[in-house]
C-alpha cells in the first residue's frame, strides 16, 4: 500500500458500545444497526463481531440483508424502511427477515400475498416525525388487519424521535405521550429508543433497543452525557504528512486563497482529501493530530489533498502521522467544525480508503 491513507476499525469498541446499549436496559434486547455498511465501518466485518452477542441487526433494505446472509449471519434482521414490492416478500420469509410495515399499499401487499410461513412485522407508528408511518388513532386498526392476515406472525411497535438528541426539547415527551398511549391499549411489544434515547431517555426503552451511531463511538449530542463520554472510538481515519513548505507572511494556501499567512508559517501537506470523503467544508481550524500533537487544518480541503498548521511542531515532518479522527480526536468535534453530524462524516468515507480491522 503506497498511500498511506487509512480507516483502522476497531472491533472491540464496536463490542464494548453495544454492551454499553445494553447496559441502560438490562431486560431489553437490541437491534445493532448496520446500515450504510455500519455507518461505513464495514457492515459484514461489524456483524461478525457482534454476532455472538447481537440480538438482532437493524439495516435499511432487502440488499442490506441479503449481504448479511450471504456472509453467513444467521441473526433476525429488520428492514427498517420495510419492503417496496410484493416479491420481496418470499424472500423476507425464506431468510428470516422482520420488516417494517408503514404504510397502507405494505399492509394491502401482505393481505394479498402466498407466503411459505408468516412473518414478524414492525409495525411503524408516527408519533410526529412525519417522514413514515401510520397516524396513531389509524394503528388499533392497522393491528386488527394485520392480526388478521395469515402471513403475519408477531407484530411490534415502532416509532422513532425527531428530537432526542437535544434532552431539553420538549418534542420527545410529546411522542412518548402519544406512543404510551397506544402500548398500553394494544399490549404489543415496542422500540423506540435510537442511540440518543438509549442514552439519555429510559422511558423510551420498552421491549427493544435500536442503538446505531453509538456503536460506533460516536455521540449524537451536543453536550457533555454521561454515558456518550463512556463510547470508544471505533474509526481512526488517518494518513500521513507527504509534503511540508516554508510559506512567507502574506501569502497565501491552496485553492482560492482563502487561508493568507499572517507570519511565516511551516505548511504540511496531508494524503486526505473530499475524494476520500473528508469534508470539502472543513473550515480552517478544524482540529488534526499530527505526530500525536494537536494543530489545525489551514486553506481548503481539495480532492486528494488538505493542509495543515506545523508552524509550532517542529518535529513534525514528511512521514508524520496524521489522525483526522479516531482515538485521540473524537469524529464529533471535526463535526461540528464542518456543521454538520458525526453520521455524515462516517457514511460518507469513500472505497478508496481501506479499511484495516483490529480487535483492540
Amino acid at each position: 500500500m503506497s498511500r498511506k491513507v487509512r480507516a483502522d476499525i476497531h472491533l472491540g469498541a464496536i463490542v464494548q458500545n453495544y454492551r454499553l446499549a445494553r447496559a441502560q436496559a438490562p431486560g431489553a434486547r437490541a437491534v445493532a444497526v448496520v446500515k450504510a455498511n455500519a455507518y461505513g465501518h464495514g457492515a459484514v466485518q461489524v456483524a461478525r463481531a457482534l454476532a455472538v452477542e447481537a440480538d438482532a441487526f437493524g439495516v435499511a433494505c432487502i440488499e442490506e440483508a441479503l449481504e448479511l446472509r450471504e456472509a453467513g449471519l444467521t441473526q433476525p434482521v429488520v428492514l427498517l424502511e420495510g419492503f417496496f414490492d410484493a416479491d420481496e416478500l418470499p424472500v423476507i420469509a425464506q431468510e428470516g427477515f422482520w420488516p417494517a410495515v408503514h404504510s397502507e399499499h405494505q399492509l394491502e401487499m401482505l393481505e394479498q400475498v402466498e407466503l411459505p410461513a408468516p412473518i414478524p412485522v414492525w409495525l411503524k407508528v408516527d408519533t410526529g416525525m412525519h417522514r413514515l408511518g401510520f397516524e396513531p388513532e389509524a394503528v388499533p386498526a392497522m393491528v386488527a388487519r394485520l392480526r388478521a392476515c395469515e402471513t403475519v406472525a408477531d407484530i411490534l411497535l415502532m416509532t422513532h424521535f425527531a428530537c432526542s438528541d437535544e434532552p431539553g426539547h420538549g418534542m420527545t415527551e410529546v411522542q412518548l405521550a402519544r406512543f404510551g398511549r397506544l402500548a398500553d391499549e394494544l399490549g404489543l411489544d415496542a422500540s423506540l429508543s435510537n442511540s440518543a434515547a438509549v442514552m439519555a431517555w429510559p422511558e423510551a426503552h420498552h421491549q427493544w433497543l435500536r442503538p446505531g451511531v453509538m456503536l460506533y463511538g460516536a455521540t449524537p449530542f451536543e453536550e457533555p452525557n454521561p454515558v456518550a463520554d463512556q463510547l470508544q472510538a471505533a474509526m481512526t481515519l488517518s494518513s500521513e504528512i507527504i509534503a511540508v513548505r516554508e510559506v512567507p507572511a502574506g501569502e497565501a494556501v491552496g485553492y482560492g486563497a482563502t487561508f493568507s499567512c499572517d507570519r511565516p508559517h511551516r505548511i504540511g501537506t496531508v494524503a486526505m482529501g473530499y475524494g476520500d470523503g473528508y469534508p470539502r467544508h472543513a473550515r480552517t481550524g478544524t482540529p488534526v493530530i499530527v505526530a500525536g500533537q494537536r494543530t489545525r487544518l489551514v486553506g481548503r480541503v481539495s480532492m486528494d489533498m488538505l493542509t495543515v498548521d506545523l508552524t509550532d511542531l517542529p518535529q513534525a515532518g514528511v512521514g508524520s502521522r496524521v489522525e483526522l479522527w479516531g482515538r485521540q480526536l473524537a469524529v464529533s468535534e471535526v463535526a461540528r467544525w464542518c456543521d454538520t453530524i458525526p453520521y455524515t462524516l462516517l457514511t460518507c468515507l469513500t472505497p478508496r480508503v481501506p479499511r484495516c480491522y483490529d480487535y483492540d
